[in-house]
């Protein structure tokens, strides 16, 4: 089974059309705006080295006062959320290096963080998922799992459930990391990097897969309740055949929605999996869902709102196309996203004009921000962390 990144099959579908000459490339430029405002930045604290170049989906995440991040090579830091202050951080390798000379080897923490049940959960390329202690760090358990950990886990029903790059989803006992069920997927030969993170609803857990569909399992024993085709594999090649649901579902009420890349998106009864309505988009970002608008990062960088009722679309923003957006964060009246440059773009939900533009680390932002009350927390690939205020 191969993985691609979406910066390798850039480069793979470029070469295939012959776009191989830097000259005949069209050199990104970011539109010219005039700021409506200026990024209020409270603090801004590093934790680590960060994922640096690596493929990563190490989203932080916050309990009450105190947000929560981790980088690649295994530090997890609790962040006091108004001041950036540490309140503890811990080394999650299990041999760490002590002496300058020695190998130091990387935890390569890749998937996470969940917070749930009193601990934080990350997955890790290693084939490893490591609980810790929320409010002091400690390793409570880790366990082996068989494939690599590359998306958040999900906590529901009195379990956690892991979503492995074997095409794997296991079930494990919240506080000894004990496997309760696993269910196995179908996995093509070729795939992007990346896995839908599961939800978990309704006493099921909803994933998407990497064969294109979406399917609903019974929380208590993982069989599956039913199973649906958001995309479907057509063309000659691979690269054309690629489907993967890389998107985590969200669930609103009787409905859940997903994309797929070369796909749909899709609202489908959560009951039966009867679709109720789907719409030609292509993604590999997870949506964004507010009140009754979707939002959504399709795969080419163009921004979309949609009426989560219907699907009909409000407006789209284009400007940003190329730029390798993060899923889009609601914050207040705006739509926050980050580019692969540092940049971090502020536009106006309702209209999806661009209001407002900040540059910070130039190593990138590669996972979205979150929102903590009226702060907005960044996290760029060489391990800034940052808190804004939002307007």
């Amino acid at each position: 089974m191969k993985k691609l990144t979406m910066a390798s099959l850039a480069l793979c579908m470029a070469s295939l059309l012959g776009c191989s000459s830097s000259d005949d490339e069209e050199e990104l430029v970011l539109p010219e705006i005039v700021n409506q405002f200026e990024t209020n930045v409270v603090w801004q604290e590093s934790v680590g080295d960060g994922v640096e170049h690596y493929f990563s989906r190490l989203t932080p995440t916050f309990y009450q006062s105190t947000v929560y991040v981790a980088e690649r090579n295994g530090l997890v830091a609790a962040l006091d959320v108004s001041s950036g202050d540490t309140l503890w951080e811990v080394d999650t390798r299990e041999n760490p290096a002590f002496w300058p000379w020695e190998d130091d080897d990387t935890a390569k923490l890749s998937g996470g963080i969940l917070q749930a049940y009193g601990k934080l959960y990350i997955g890790s390329e290693h084939g490893e998922v490591i609980a810790l202690d929320r409010d002091t760090g400690e390793i409570v358990w880790r366990k082996s799992v068989p494939g690599e950990a590359l998306s958040t886990p999900a906590a529901g029903d009195g379990l956690v459930y892991i979503n492995l790059g074997s095409g794997k989803l296991l079930a494990l006992h919240p506080d000894t990391g004990e496997e309760r069920w696993q269910f196995e997927q179908e996995v093509p030969a070729l795939t992007l990097r990346g896995l839908s993170s599961p939800t978990s609803a309704n006493g099921g857990v909803l994933v998407g897969e990497e064969s294109g569909k979406l399917s609903v399992l019974i929380a208590e024993n993982g069989f599956m309740a039913w199973s649906a085709d958001i995309a479907l594999a057509k063309g000659a090649s691979e690269f054309e055949r690629l489907v993967d649901v890389d998107t985590k579902p969200v669930v609103v009420g009787s409905t859940v929605y997903t994309i797929a890349y070369n796909g749909k998106l899709a609202a489908l009864d959560v009951r039966n999996g009867n679709v109720l309505w789907d719409r030609e988009y292509s993604s590999y970002r997870d949506l964004s869902v507010e009140l009754n608008t979707i939002y959504l990062v399709d795969s080419e960088g163009v921004l979309y709102a949609l009426d989560r009722e219907s699907g009909i679309e409000r407006w789209s923003q284009s400007a940003l196309r190329g730029w390798y957006l993060t899923t889009p964060a609601v914050a207040g009246n705006y739509l926050v996203v980050g580019d692969q440059e540092g940049n971090l773009h502020w536009l106006d939900k309702q209209t999806g004009q661009l209001v407002s533009r900040e540059e910070f680390d130039s190593s990138g932002f590669f996972v979205e921000p979150i929102v903590v009350d009226d702060t907005l927390i960044l996290y760029t690939r060489d391990g800034e962390v940052s808190a804004v205020k939002i307007p």
